[in-house]
C-alpha cells in the first residue's frame, strides 16, 4: 500500500513537472517569436528609410549605403502602394501574380493581419505605404508551439497508454493468482468427495445416486482445471467440435429449469478442431447461462453447429430480452453487465478464451428486444 501511494505520487511529480517544462518551453517560444518579429519590423523601418533617402536623392548623392540596404531584404515579402493607389515597388513576390489585382487586394489584407504597415512621408506628405508580411522563418517558426503541443500530446498518450497497459497487466496478474489459489482451494474437498464417494459405494445406495455424485465431482475437477489453466497458455489438441459441445449441452440440460426448452442442431459425422476441451466446454457454459439469466429461467435456447469448407460456427440462441445494437460490443468488455447482479466476466472471459487461446472470432449474430438473442462462435477446422 505504501508501495502504490508512493508511486502515485512519483507519477504526479513527473506529471506537473512535464507540464511545468512544457509551458516554459511554450512561453520561451512566444517570446522568442515576438523578438524575432520586432528585428523584422526594426529592418523594415530601415528599409523603408533607405526608400526615403531614395527618393529624396538627386545626382550628386551617395547612394551606395541606401542601396546596399535595400538589398538586404532578401526573404520578407514587401509591397509599397503609392499615394495615389499605384504599385510603388515589391520584393519577394510572384511577378506573374502582382497584375492581378484581387490578388494584390488579398495580400493587401494578409500583410496588414500579420504586420501594421509603415508610411513613408516626404515632405510632410505622404508619399506611400509599406505593407510587409512575414518572413518564411517566421511563418514556420509560428507552427512550432503546435509541433510541440503535438509531440507532449503524442508523448502523454504513450505514458497513458504504458500506464493503463501496466495496470491491466497487474490486474490480469491478480485475477491469475486468485484463479490458481481457488483452483488449489477446491482441491482438498475434491479429494474428500472423491473418497467419501468410494465409501457411498460400498453401502447399500442406490447406485443412480452414486452416479449423479461422481457427474458433479467430475465437473469439480474440470473446473479446478480451468481456474488453474488461467494465466498460462493452454495446450491445444484436436477434438471434435460436435461431441464436446453436445457433452456440455447434456450436463447444462440436466441441471436446468424444467422451464427451459433445449434445443440442439448438429450435422452429420464429425467436425475436428484444434480445442482445449475444458475450457471450450467453460464457453459454452458461460454462453447458455447467459442466454438463460436473458431469459429469467423460462424459453427457449437453441444451439446450432454448422460447417464452412474451413470454419465451423456454433451459435447460441435465447429468446430473452434482447440488446441494442450500442451494446453488441460492450458485452464482451470485463466488467460490462445488464444484471443487477455479477462482475460482468463471464463474457470477457469467453471472448479471451475463443479469440486469443483459440483463434477463433464471436460476436452478437443479432438480437431483437423482447425477442431475443444469438451469439455466435467462428473457429477453424483442423486439416
Amino acid at each position: 500500500m505504501i508501495f502504490t501511494k508512493h508511486s502515485n505520487a512519483f507519477r504526479w511529480v513527473i506529471i506537473i513537472a512535464s507540464f511545468t517544462i512544457v509551458s516554459l518551453i511554450l512561453w520561451k517560444t512566444y517570446e522568442f517569436f515576438q523578438h524575432f518579429k520586432e528585428e523584422e519590423r526594426a529592418k523594415m523601418e530601415i528599409w523603408s528609410f533607405a526608400q526615403t533617402e531614395l527618393i529624396d536623392s538627386d545626382v550628386n548623392t551617395n547612394l551606395d549605403l541606401t542601396l546596399k540596404v535595400l538589398n538586404t531584404n532578401t526573404s520578407t515579402p514587401v509591397l509599397e502602394i503609392n499615394n495615389d493607389g499605384s504599385i510603388g515597388s515589391h520584393l519577394n513576390i510572384d511577378e506573374a501574380k502582382i497584375e492581378n489585382k484581387q490578388f494584390v487586394e488579398k495580400l493587401i489584407l494578409r500583410f496588414k493581419d500579420e504586420n501594421t504597415p509603415i508610411e513613408v512621408i516626404y515632405d510632410g506628405k505622404l508619399n506611400s505605404i509599406i505593407y510587409y508580411g512575414n518572413s518564411p522563418l517566421l511563418n514556420k517558426l509560428k507552427y512550432y508551439p503546435l509541433a510541440l503541443l503535438l509531440i507532449v500530446f503524442l508523448f502523454g498518450a504513450v505514458i497513458f497508454f504504458f500506464y493503463s497497459s501496466n495496470k491491466n497487466a497487474t490486474q490480469n496478474k491478480l485475477w491469475s493468482g486468485m484463479a490458481k489459489e481457488t483452483a488449489h482451494q477446491i482441491g482438498t474437498p475434491l479429494s474428500s468427495l472423491i473418497g467419501w464417494t468410494e465409501i457411498l459405494k460400498t453401502e447399500e445406495v442406490n447406485p443412480d445416486y452414486i452416479v449423479e455424485i461422481e457427474k458433479d465431482v467430475e465437473r469439480l475437477k474440470t473446473i479446478t482445471e480451468r481456474f488453474s489453466k488461467i494465466g498460462s497458455l493452454p495446450t491445444l489438441e484436436t477434438a471434435d467440435i460436435i461431441k464436446e459441445t453436445v457433452e456440455s449441452y447434456d450436463y447444462l440440460k440436466a441441471r436446468s429449469s424444467k422451464l427451459i426448452e433445449f434445443e440442439i442442431i448438429t450435422p452429420n459425422g464429425e467436425i475436428p478442431v484444434e480445442l482445449n476441451k475444458q475450457l471450450y466446454s467453460w464457453t459454452i457454459e458461460n454462453l447458455v447461462k447467459n442466454a438463460i439469466d436473458a431469459m429469467k429461467g423460462r424459453g427457449k435456447l437453441t444451439i446450432e453447429i454448422s460447417q464452412l469448407e474451413n470454419n465451423v460456427k456454433v451459435s447460441v440462441k435465447d429468446t430473452g430480452k434482447g440488446l441494442s445494437k450500442k451494446h453488441f460490443s460492450k458485452i464482451f468488455e470485463p466488467g460490462f453487465t445488464t444484471k443487477k447482479r455479477g462482475w460482468g466476466l463471464g463474457l470477457s472471459l469467453t471472448r479471451r478464451i475463443i479469440e486469443d487461446f483459440h483463434n477463433g472470432k464471436i460476436k452478437v449474430l443479432e438480437s431483437e428486444k423482447d425477442k431475443g438473442t444469438t451469439i455466435q462462435i467462428n473457429l477453424k477446422r483442423s486439416v
